[in-house]
């Protein structure tokens, strides 16, 4: 919803956009579930991710959490999981050795948490507390529920065996010939929101903030793109690669992008139990903030800023006011970006001309996860809500800020403030990039 319509709605209406949300959010946590048996269902596929039945289980956890207990004042139903299912607990390596739920539990326990949820969003009133005003804590959950999705999705392609999801194949493209990397104006710009009803709290306030005119790449770095920088021996070359990258590069053995394999007649990957020749056109997946890193420098280039990335993807130069998605303000539809594992891979560059943003950037939404050159951080005037641990713990130069979602984010945990972040050495993630350079005072103009 927009942040105008938020205002307008009445009480009714925000409870049956919070019940769609969160009802298209279970539908897809079942079918993830539901495309396996209950060995593949608790058998940890990497060490890198949990079983996929703890992450169905700790989507109920959670929802009982905020939704059940907090908001609704009900009592415990399963107060014995607290610590199994609380993920600042346990590392994703040792979840497998944890008393889990059993599959038919698991399922038995989040419906049953649903159902007092959606008896909770019946009859809690939306105003007067922070937590519930614009049903923010239905928001808050539906969000977590998405992004657990796009991890179990990630689980998926890790997933050894036969293909077991399947979807139709994207849009071609339809864009044309695109120019290479279009001009972003400098000046300032709003950042960030104190509006958004769903915002997360990394995501506010909104903030002014200047940045240098830019360039940067019209469309992500396509898979095509990224072979010629492996054919002209990118990774044996420490010149493009960061001491930390070079590091990591060595020290794990890294040749290719993850899924990647080099075979007589050029490169091959696997996608989701699929092993398929790379398609040139479409964003290149799998690849850490430090490959990227690394062929932006081979490029002549480097990395957007979230700052950059952000004003490329909202800022309007006709109005001067930043808007909800590059787009405009509407919701994403179809004909605007990849989103929602409506497709099981990137889009081909050019293939949403109608998601560009007004500075002529496509595919800023959707499709894959764009790595910034941005430590995550808090906003100015950073509030931590509802709880510590949602965002600020992670502050600091670990993490890297990733922008704009991937195929497998679902519309309602993405938008043009929404801020992600990994550590830099991440590839299972559905994560990508486009590269900038800063704008010289003669192009300016």
């Amino acid at each position: 919803m927009t942040t105008t319509e938020s205002k307008d709605l009445g009480a009714e209406e925000l409870r049956a956009r919070a019940a769609e949300a969160l009802t298209r959010a279970r539908v897809r946590s079942v079918a993830l579930t539901d495309a396996v048996d209950d060995e593949d269902l608790v058998r940890q596929h990497s060490k890198l991710m949990s079983p996929l039945v703890w992450d169905l289980a700790h989507i109920g956890s959670q929802e009982e959490l905020w939704l059940v207990r907090d908001v609704g004042g009900r009592e415990p139903l399963r107060p014995d999981i607290d610590d199994i299912y609380d993920a600042f607990q346990h590392s994703r390596a040792d979840r497998p050795a944890l008393p889990l739920l059993g599959p038919a539990e698991a399922r038995s326990y989040v419906r049953e948490v649903r159902e007092k949820a959606f008896d909770v969003l019946e009859r809690v009133p939306l105003e007067g507390r922070r937590l519930t005003e614009q049903a923010f804590a239905f928001g808050m959950v539906t969000q977590h529920e998405q992004q657990h999705d796009e991890t179990m999705l990630a689980t998926h392609q890790l997933r050894q065996g036969d293909p077991v999801l399947h979807a139709p194949e994207p849009p071609p493209a339809r864009s044309g010939e695109l120019p290479a990397e279009v001009l972003v104006p400098g000046g300032a710009f709003t950042m960030g929101t104190s509006a958004e009803p769903w915002a997360l709290d990394n995501e506010r306030p909104a903030h002014e903030i200047a940045v240098d005119a830019f360039w940067m790449d019209t469309t992500p770095v396509t898979s095509g793109a990224y072979a010629e920088f492996l054919d002209h021996g990118g990774y044996d070359d420490e010149r493009w690669w960061s001491p930390a990258g070079w590091a990591y590069r060595t020290q794990n053995g890294i040749t290719a992008p993850r899924f990647w394999k080099r075979e007589q007649d050029g490169w091959w990957r696997t996608r989701f139990g699929v092993y398929e020749r790379i398609t040139a056109g479409e964003p290149v997946v799998h690849v850490s903030f430090f490959e990227a890193e690394a062929y932006a420098a081979w490029a002549g280039r480097r990395l957007p800023t979230e700052a950059e990335w952000e004003k490329a993807a909202r800022f309007d130069p006709a109005t001067g006011r930043s808007r909800r998605f590059p787009w405009g303000d509407e919701e994403p539809g179809v004909e605007h970006a990849n989103l929602g594992q409506r497709h099981l891979r990137p889009a081909p560059a050019g293939a949403y001309p109608a998601g560009a943003s007004p500075a002529g950037v496509h595919q800023l939404i959707g499709d894959v996860w764009e790595w910034t050159s941005t430590d995550l951080h808090g906003y100015p005037g950073f509030a931590a809500f509802p709880y510590q641990e949602y965002s600020e713990v992670f502050f600091g130069p670990e993490y890297k800020v990733l922008r704009g979602g991937s195929f497998g984010t679902d519309s309602a945990a993405i938008r043009g403030t929404f801020r992600n972040w990994d550590y830099p050495i991440r590839r299972q993630i559905f994560a990508g990039f486009r590269t900038a350079r800063d704008a010289g005072p003669d192009e300016v103009g």
